[in-house]
């Protein structure tokens, strides 16, 4: 009987050796959950998940406020994606709607994420450049300046899609972007904008013929709703493309690297290429361009610099 127990409690030592090897094994594989990032806006939530540093199943979800948006947006990513609470790691947070929460999402470790920091660290992996001008256009528009691993706030502009809508809702009487470009399609943006060569036999210095000399300065007053859509966008979207160039002219960075929901208006195509071949710089859209702010919320979780506690 003796030999037998001294058999059993081998069997069963030898068993949680084993164990103890595999818990060792895997955890020098570094194999980890999932990190939610998460930019609440106002109305609208954006969130992504960064498993071994790649993107997973970037979702946007509205709501009537903040915290129910957040919520949403977290509820639905998990079902979605056929997540557990248990497979996150961790939360990580910014965006201006984050200053409403103060508690651990779903008991969750959650910290928060400066959005600055966040904008340039997403910008970075999702372009693959590391010496940029991110231009954030959001309701307004921000400047990050990334050089290596320094991020910086430069600046900004009270332009952006909250122009947009507020124009659009006076002059066309909705505030639906997706309702405004779809109008805008139909639109001959030289009935609104005065271009070098309407007040010009020639070229001015630097200047092409095409260039435009006054944003609106053609337009007349029975303009219709058309050209009025493509006109307005034209306006936000140059004005933030060219404001970002003339805030960095005393760098040597040539490349900016655009994110936020304006990115998604097909305008872009027609805006930028004019902005870049007048200034000889690169204005680059990148994959998940709308999402590159909960992406670089995400990627602060890896970085203690950048964690923030809730």
């Amino acid at each position: 009987m003796r030999g037998c127990g001294f058999s059993l409690y081998y069997r069963v030592s030898s068993a949680y050796a084993l164990f103890l090897l595999i818990i060792v094994f895997v955890k020098s594989l570094n194999i980890m959950g999932i990190v939610i990032g998460i930019d609440v806006g106002i109305s609208t939530t954006k969130i992504v998940g960064i498993r071994d540093g790649h993107v997973v199943s970037p979702i946007r979800v509205k709501a009537t406020d903040p915290v129910t948006s957040l919520y949403g947006a977290f509820g639905k990513y998990l079902y979605d994606n056929k997540i557990q609470l248990s497979d996150v790691e961790h939360v990580m947070l910014t965006g201006v709607g984050s200053a409403y929460i103060n508690e651990p999402v779903y008991g969750l470790p959650t910290d928060k994420a400066n959005e600055f920091i966040a904008d340039g660290l997403g910008a970075r992996h999702e372009s693959g450049r590391d010496k940029i001008i991110v231009v954030s256009m959001g309701t307004g528009t921000s400047l990050v300046k990334c050089d290596g691993d320094k991020i910086e706030h430069i600046g900004g502009i009270g332009i952006g899609g909250g122009t947009l809508q507020g124009l659009a809702r006076l002059m066309l009487k909705t505030d639906d972007i997706r309702t405004v470009s779809e109008i805008a399609v139909k639109g001959d943006v030289s009935n609104v904008n005065l271009r070098i060569k309407d007040i010009s036999a020639h070229p001015l210095p630097g200047l092409p013929m095409s260039a435009v000399a006054s944003l609106f300065g053609n337009a007349k007053s029975d303009a219709s709703r058309e050209d009025i859509a493509i006109g307005l966008i034209w306006m936000v979207l140059q004005s933030v493309g060219q404001s970002a160039v003339l805030a960095s002219l005393g760098s040597n960075i040539r490349e900016y690297i655009m994110i936020g929901n304006l990115t998604l208006l097909p305008q872009c195509r027609m805006v930028f290429p004019p902005i870049e071949k007048l200034y000889g710089v690169k204005l680059v859209i990148p994959e998940n361009s709308e999402f590159c702010t909960a992406i670089g919320a995400a990627l602060c979780y890896y970085d203690e610099r950048f964690k923030m506690k809730v």
